[in-house]
């Protein structure tokens, strides 16, 4: 059955057919757009819109849905609940209550600058809590963990133990761990803690499934895990238990570089899957917020540039592996100093711009999708570059020449401001994420959250994102850097049509003939509301492959 949606303001993200007066569907598939009487006259069925405005459906082209899954039945420590280093006690000391001695506490989101202490929770603080349980809580940047005395001890941590490579274990003035994990250094401790089966991790997901569907989220990435394995099969069994959104998945590199039988075969990468995995990441450095982005220039009041991370061996192999793999590599690179390393190296490397789409194995997939793929010569950057919080003129040209991605967070800077104001200074954070001039040079660029790595109540949604964007201001009304706003048309089409081609995703992200029927209703005209106002804008209704699957009603 054709049916024919009219009488709408409709966004395409196709800079050739912004918008238009109507769209036609049959199974799944959108197969005319136009005018509103010609829709109407081909329709079996038509549905009028009444005025309300249409966008195609969100894609997070960087985020942690298995983490953010976890995170649900854990300890939110962050505002409104716990606004200081007192409350997160007092919170840390219920949950002991509830539980046996030696049974893990975890917490999530903590955000030292939202704290009235305005200082990191240390061992010391969290043994008054729970001196009989061991106590992990994940920052909100996701890289750096703050432990107990317990959890020190179980871990074997002590005084005489030495940082390792990409980590650095926090110290107090007699050298005695303080609690504080950075980067590598949290993988002292992971072993130990316990894992849940894979049951809660599917019924947690297939839950998460619902609550991207109300913020119109269609498709995620799923960018690794802080630990050994991957996530293919979870998901997998997710989708026949009600999880809707088609997945890309990347694994951390440091898990699989060693496994000689480690492959991404065409039937686990083909473009025609729902879930499929696109490729690898490797962490280039660490978080604005944790000091351990590694910058052009050191943080304010200090000698620190950051910390660099992965090394060069690892790069080597990633490459080597990409190539025989057919492959996408995925390079966190936050500090300047980082993106100069990652983008200076494959600038160097021949044939490493784009995933070769015709070579993708479509094997049990109808001819007709593999001509379709071929066809449209999806560009697939092979290259993707994430966070990018001060990426330099030449690194930017460089980018722009090569087809390397740019995968940005608008939020971090939003909802981080106090320890971005600490960390760098006001007239430095101006400078900033620089989206508009990214932009201008030429690179393909999209957004997306990282969700649950910020501290922000509702990590994933898509609007606050947007407004910051938009706005180029923090949510407490701190200047950002208004030179580089952009307009609401393109930060919609960077969450949709531009981050669905740099994920992988080709039959999403436009409303547009022979996409997917992914697209999303909106309360309100958000192209004609204050910008200051996107963050009020909320999702009715949610269509994939053409059903609706979400309505607020």
């Amino acid at each position: 059955m054709k049916k024919g949606y009219i009488n709408g303001k409709i966004f395409t993200s196709d800079m050739d057919n912004k918008f238009v007066e109507g769209f036609l569907v049959e199974k799944g598939k959108i197969i005319k757009v136009g005018n509103k009487e010609d829709i109407k006259y081909m329709a079996d069925e038509v549905v009028d819109l009444h005025g309300k405005t249409v966008i195609p459906g969100f894609v997070d082209a960087h985020m942690h849905p298995l983490m953010l899954a976890d995170y649900s039945k854990q300890i939110a420590c962050i505002p409104p609940k716990i606004n200081s280093i007192k409350d997160l006690i007092s919170a840390i000391s219920e949950a002991a209550e509830e539980i046996k001695q030696g049974e893990w506490i975890l917490g999530w989101g903590y955000d030292e600058g939202k704290y009235e202490e305005r200082r990191f929770p240390y061992r010391y603080d969290l043994d008054k809590a729970a001196p009989s349980n061991p106590v992990l809580l994940v920052r909100s940047c996701e890289h750096i963990r703050c432990v107990n005395s317990k959890a020190l001890e179980i871990a074997g941590i002590t005084k005489n133990t030495e940082d390792p490579p990409g980590g650095k274990i926090g110290r107090d003035e007699n050298g005695e761990p303080n609690g504080i994990l950075m980067e590598n250094a949290r993988n002292l401790v992971i072993p130990f803690m316990p894992e849940k089966t894979e049951q809660d991790r599917i019924d947690a997901l297939v839950d998460l499934g619902n609550l991207l569907t109300s913020q119109g989220i269609v498709a995620v990435t799923d960018m690794g895990n802080l630990h050994p394995g991957g996530n293919y099969n979870l998901y997998k069994e997710a989708a026949t238990k009600g999880f809707m959104q088609r997945v890309s998945l990347y694994y951390m590199w440091d898990y699989f570089m060693d496994d000689s039988d480690f492959r991404i075969t065409g039937d686990l990468s083909s473009f025609n899957e729902n879930i499929r995995i696109a490729g690898i990441k490797l962490i280039g450095d660490g978080s604005i917020s944790g000091q351990t982005a590694w910058l052009e220039k050191p943080y304010l009041n200090t000698d620190n540039y950051g910390i660099p991370v992965y090394s060069d061996e690892s790069m080597e192999k990633a490459i080597t592996f990409a190539k025989e793999n057919n492959c996408q590599i995925s390079v966190h690179a936050m500090g300047g100093r980082a993106i100069d390393r990652a983008i200076d190296r494959f600038y160097n490397e021949d044939g490493f711009q784009y995933i070769d789409t015709q070579s993708v194995n479509v094997e049990g997939t109808e001819h007709k999708s593999k001509e379709n793929l071929v066809h449209r010569k999806i560009a697939v950057p092979r290259l993707r570059l994430e966070h990018l919080t001060e990426p330099g003129v030449n690194a930017m040209e460089k980018a722009a020449e090569k087809g390397f991605a740019f995968v940005c967070q608008p939020i971090f800077a939003y909802c981080e401001i106090e320890t971005y104001l600490k960390n760098l200074g006001k007239d430095r954070i101006k400078e900033l994420y620089p989206f508009k001039s990214i932009l201008d040079s030429g690179v393909k660029m999209c957004f997306s959250t990282d969700a649950p790595a910020t501290s922000w109540a509702v990590p994933s949604d898509p609007f606050s994102n947007m407004k910051s964007a938009v706005t180029k201001y923090a949510y407490e009304g701190t200047d950002i850097g208004q030179e580089q706003r952009i307009d609401i048309e393109t930060a919609i089409r960077l969450y949709t049509k531009e981050a669905a081609e740099i994920s992988g995703f080709p039959e999403l992200g436009m409303i547009k003939e022979g996409y997917e029927a992914g697209f999303i209703v909106l309360s309100e005209d958000i192209f004609g509301i204050d910008p200051m106002r996107i963050d009020e804008v909320n999702v009715e209704e949610t269509y994939i492959k053409g059903e609706k699957i979400y309505s607020i009603k």
